[in-house]
Formats: C-alpha cells, sequence, structure tokens
C-alpha cells in the first residue's frame, strides 16, 4: 500500500469528511467502552463481535465519504480482530492499546483535515504500516509487533499493563517543593483552586496533578522558570472561569461562538488578579498566556513563540494533557498516559519544542514508575 499517497490525499468534499467526522465521533467512544469489556472478560465473542462490527462501519462510512486514510486505518484493525474472533491470536492488554491508538490517531488526524491542519506530526505512514504488520504477524509475535507500533508512532516503549494517569496525583515528586510554598499567599491560591476543584467531581485531584507536572518539567531544565511564580501560576491560571457562567465552562458538548468567546477570556480574569498583587507579576504573565501558541493561533492576544514566557509553554502543555485526560474521561473512555502524550506531541505547532521533550521525560518516568510487568519478558 502506497501510505505516503494516502496521507497526502487532498480532500475535495468538506461536506463528506464532515459528514465521517460526526460518525467517527459517535464510534469511538463505543469502541473504548467494548475494549474495556474485553480486558475485563478476554475471549467474549460477543464483544468481539461488537468491536469488529464497529470497525468495519468506520471503514464502510470512510469508503462511502471518499476518506482513503480512514480505510487504510480501519482495515487492518478489521483483519486483526477477525483473527481474534477466530482464535488465531489471543487478546493482550498491549494488542488492545495498539487499537485504541490507531483510533485516537485516526479521529486526531480527521479533526487536523476538518480544521486545514497538516498531518505531517501524527506520523500516519509508520502507523498504517505498523497496523499492517499487526495483522499479518504469527500469534506468537502480536505483543512485540504492537509494542513496535506504539513505540514507532509515540516514542514510547509501553513497559506496563495499565498505568493509569489518575496515578500521577498519587505519586510523590522527589523534587522538594520551594520554601515559599508555605506562605500565606501561596495557601490562599491554593485554597482557591481546591474551590475550583470542587465544581466538578472530574476536577479531583487535579491540581496536584498539574503541579507535579509542571515543576518536575521545570526541573529537568533546571529549573529556569522561577518555581514560586509557577507555583503560583498553576494554582491560579484556570481562577478566571469561575467569573464566567458554569453552563460554559463545564459544557460537555460544542461550544457556540459566543460561549467560545467568553471562555477565551477567563486567562485575563485571572493574570488581573495577581498583576494587581506585588510580586505576583511573573505568575501572572504565565497565567496570561497559557493558552496562547508558538505559531500566533492562541488566545486572548494572538502572540507569537518569542513573546510567550517560559512558564507560560509549561503551563499550556500541561494543562492541555490534562484536558486530554479529562475530554475522553467524560465520554467515557479509559485513555492512557501513552497514547494522552501521543496526541500531546501530535499537535503541530501548539507547544514550543523545548519543553515538549523535557515533558515526555517526565512522563515516561512516571509510566516507569508503575510498572507492573513487562509484556515481553
Amino acid at each position: 500500500m502506497d501510505t505516503a499517497s494516502i496521507v497526502a490525499t487532498t480532500i475535495t468534499d468538506f461536506d463528506l469528511l464532515e459528514e465521517f467526522a460526526e460518525s467517527l465521533h459517535d464510534t469511538t467512544p463505543v469502541i473504548e467502552r467494548d475494549m474495556s469489556r474485553l480486558k475485563q472478560t478476554p475471549g467474549d465473542q460477543r464483544i468481539i463481535a461488537d468491536l469488529f462490527r464497529s470497525l468495519h462501519n468506520i471503514k464502510g462510512d470512510a469508503g462511502l465519504c471518499k476518506i482513503r486514510l480512514g480505510v487504510a486505518i480501519a482495515h487492518p484493525i478489521e483483519t486483526v480482530l477477525a483473527r481474534l474472533r477466530n482464535g488465531e491470536i489471543v487478546f493482550s492488554e498491549i494488542l488492545a492499546e495498539a487499537i485504541l491508538l490507531a483510533i485516537d490517531r485516526l479521529e486526531l488526524a480527521v479533526e487536523n483535515l476538518c480544521d486545514h491542519r497538516s498531518l505531517e506530526n501524527l506520523r500516519l505512514p509508520l502507523l498504517i504500516q505498523g497496523l499492517e504488520n499487526l495483522a499479518a504477524t504469527s500469534s506468537g509475535s502480536v505483543g512485540t509487533m504492537a509494542g513496535d507500533m506504539i513505540e514507532a508512532v509515540t516514542d514510547f516503549r509501553p513497559v506496563t499493563e495499565s498505568t493509569t494517569y489518575f496515578e500521577l496525583s498519587q505519586t510523590e515528586s522527589s523534587i522538594e517543593r520551594s520554601p515559599a510554598r508555605i506562605s500565606d499567599t501561596l495557601l490562599f491560591f491554593r485554597s482557591l483552586a481546591e474551590q475550583f476543584e470542587t465544581r466538578s467531581p472530574r476536577f479531583k485531584d487535579r491540581i496536584q496533578r498539574l503541579f507535579r507536572l509542571a515543576v518536575e518539567t521545570n526541573h529537568i531544565r533546571n529549573q529556569i522558570v522561577d518555581p514560586v511564580q509557577l507555583e503560583a501560576a498553576v494554582y491560579m491560571h484556570d481562577i478566571g472561569m469561575m467569573f464566567l457562567p458554569e453552563s460554559v465552562w463545564l459544557k460537555d458538548g460544542q461550544l457556540t461562538p459566543e460561549e467560545r468567546t467568553m471562555l477565551r477570556g477567563h486567562p485575563k480574569y485571572a493574570a488581573g488578579l495577581l498583576s494587581r498583587m506585588e510580586g505576583w507579576e511573573t505568575a501572572a504573565e504565565m497565567v496570561a498566556q497559557h493558552h496562547e501558541m508558538p505559531d500566533g493561533r492562541g488566545y486572548p492576544e494572538g502572540v507569537t513563540t518569542r513573546a510567550i514566557c517560559d512558564g507560560a509553554k509549561i503551563l499550556a502543555i500541561v494543562d492541555a494533557f490534562e484536558s486530554v485526560m479529562l475530554k475522553h474521561a467524560s465520554r467515557g473512555k479509559s485513555r492512557s498516559m501513552l497514547r494522552a502524550i501521543a496526541e500531546i506531541n501530535a499537535c503541530d505547532n501548539q507547544f514550543d519544542p523545548d519543553w515538549i521533550g523535557p515533558f515526555n521525560q517526565v512522563i515516561h518516568r512516571t509510566i516507569e514508575r508503575h510498572a507492573g510487568w513487562d509484556p515481553w519478558e
């Protein structure tokens, strides 16, 4: 298969593309749910049949909508599920992870096409080739082949059966917290963040996860960002949301243009509070810029890389990572850190590459700390 030509295919009918995107959006949570069920009862033929049917539908919809990429990704997964159904291969955690990663990457590719963004960073040729290899490999090599595909697409070799993101909140950082953390002001900031967390059960321990990720990422680059100011920014970056109607910032569905405009104003509220407090101007700058992007497509000001401070660049990555996890959790998806970090790395021009590398190291270390077993032993 000429994967390069498939990936480079120009979309000529965007109505068909949007139709496929809607269908895919409805189907992917069903696949995630059924994969989770299969993990509980491996070998359940009814669940395998449901998964096969879902992939067959994706392939059929992609064909009808002339999305060759969708067919190229769905077809080898369908073959894998057919072999699983026929007893030729055995279900495993690593096989499930490879399939779910492929579905994630297809969904992200379709989103990029709808937004007229590049697919270059998604490593789709490697994904498709890896799926084809997986579909054709011998039963004894399925785990190894699935791991090879995951590593090719994400740069991470899976070392654990089930590392969950929410274990981050239970992991103690080896980094000593700044002495100023005990100050009344920082405690006040943290109390505001904890109050924000109470607005939704999905936010439980959110601030603790964000703090650890941000601090460890900064530590890898020798704390070039003031750790005290970064801590304050982590606590305060979303406090501006509390000035908006909860119906907007807790909405699960798609925002209206008016709601989106309203939501994009939240960094200014929190930054405004910090800037009026003596000594927290640096934290205010981080908060104000944490939704800006290197290519100028961010908000609220649309500034580019050189104008964005390093603290904001860290905050942008860890906040987006958390958002990916919560977004899919609300859809019933049990997403692993491995697939979430793959999505963050695939977001072309959204994050500063100087900070993506250190953040990857933090996630890699976290995965290794939770390694319960090695599927290749």
